[in-house]
């Protein structure tokens, strides 16, 4: 709780100070809530859940909607790995890519800067449609069943690159890049050692989202995957949760109903989504001290 003294400097009344501290805390608990909710619903016995509806402290544990999910683990893991691959390269190329486009069309000395910047704004505005975006990556690129499958289709994005454009535009002082001219420095170095480092704010809000965009995926991999060895986490969830749901549609037609009480329903799905925040759910906390400087500043002005 902040003191007098310290609500007296912010030119805040003690009221306004807890008004704005339960409401914080609100927020708070409205985020953090369900992921608990989640969470116990998952580890809960599935007669207890149909019996007592969902609860924060399951009334009896069971772990066999995990047991079911890892019955192959060796898939599981191998998802795991292809997943964290996948947004780990995407993010690097997504960054790396996105400022390269967006430094030189927010440098007033480019001459096709108008170019350049139309073609983006069409790409953000228009697309192919789902038949071209296809037979671009199955006949022309001859990615499919590679990892460049998962990686390409999300490599940019032009709305970042307009944002990343506003950033260099807005935030970059012209004299320094002049003056780092006159001392010999080529674009390149000026790029990598002046723009890149004032630029941090900017990049790493790119990289969070790039992030939960790989991380996310599961349509690329339906598109372009048809080998067992390159699904993604997101895809294998989603499959199991069809595959769960036919089994249980069938079940539902025979009169055995002994079998349909063995296999978890409720707490599968909440597993599959426990599962499915994965270690993405720690990304966010290495962020945020840039996103929202680098999501502001980079977004007020076209």
């Amino acid at each position: 709780m902040p003191t007098s003294k310290a609500a007296a400097m912010n030119g805040l009344s003690k009221p306004a100070h807890v008004a704005l501290n339960t409401a914080f805390i609100i927020i708070g608990l409205i985020c953090v809530l369900p992921v608990v909710l989640v969470l116990a619903v998952s580890l809960s016995d599935e007669q207890s859940i149909y019996s007592h509806g969902y609860q924060f402290i399951p009334t009896k544990f069971s772990l066999a909607a995990y047991r079911y999910l890892f019955h192959d683990f060796s898939v599981v893991a191998r998802a795991y790995g292809v997943t964290i691959m996948v947004t780990v390269v995407g993010t690097i190329l997504n960054v790396i890519l996105t400022s390269l486009y967006a430094y030189p069309i927010s440098r007033q000395d480019f001459p096709f800067k108008k170019a350049f910047t139309m073609f983006i704004l069409i790409t953000m505005l228009f697309n192919g449609g789902l038949v071209s975006f296809y037979l671009v990556y199955v006949s022309v690129l001859h990615v499919n069943n590679t990892v460049w499958a998962l990686i390409l289709p999300l490599v940019t994005n032009p709305f970042w690159v307009i944002v990343g454009r506003t950033f260099f535009k807005e935030n970059i002082p012209g004299e320094v890049l002049e003056s780092a001219a006159i001392d010999g420095a080529g674009e390149l170095r000026i790029f990598l050692q002046l723009v890149l480092p004032l630029s941090l704010p900017v990049l790493a809000t790119m990289a969070l989202f790039s992030i939960f965009s790989y991380w996310n995926d599961w349509f690329n991999s339906l598109l372009f995957i048809t080998d067992r060895k390159w699904f993604s986490l997101q895809y294998v969830m989603m499959k199991a949760l069809l595959d769960f749901q036919f089994i249980q549609e069938n079940l539902k037609l025979s009169s055995n109903v002994k079998q349909q009480v063995k296999i978890p329903s409720e707490s599968i799905r909440m597993a599959m989504a426990m599962v499915g925040m994965g270690p993405i759910i720690l990304a966010y906390p290495f962020f945020q001290r840039y996103f929202v400087s680098g999501l502001t500043v980079g977004a007020v002005k076209g």
